[in-house]
């Protein structure tokens, strides 16, 4: 799984712009946004969401990566073909 850095911004009633951040882990870009947006506005009352509803929501999305478990097995995969690919160019 990969991890994700989502995001959220939206002007509320008072012009004041109101901004979070979640990380999630997903398979995909589209399902990291779409998990982050459901627990983002999960935590919305009834007044931020009629803000956010009126206003629109931005979403910035950021890849993290793979998740530790990912990345520890692809950096050792990484370190043993590293030196066969330098042998064999040499």
């Amino acid at each position: 799984m990969k991890s994700f850095e989502v995001h959220f911004r939206y002007r509320d009633r008072n012009e004041e712009t109101i901004q979070s951040k979640l990380k999630v882990d997903a398979s995909s870009l589209p399902g990291g946004i779409a998990k982050a947006t459901r627990e983002f506005v999960k935590g919305l009352d009834r007044k931020q969401r009629f803000d956010m509803n009126k206003n629109g929501l931005e979403i910035t999305a950021h890849n993290l990566g793979a998740s530790e478990s990912s990345s520890e097995s692809s950096s050792e995969a990484s370190g043993s073909s590293a030196p066969k690919s330098s042998a064999s160019s040499a």
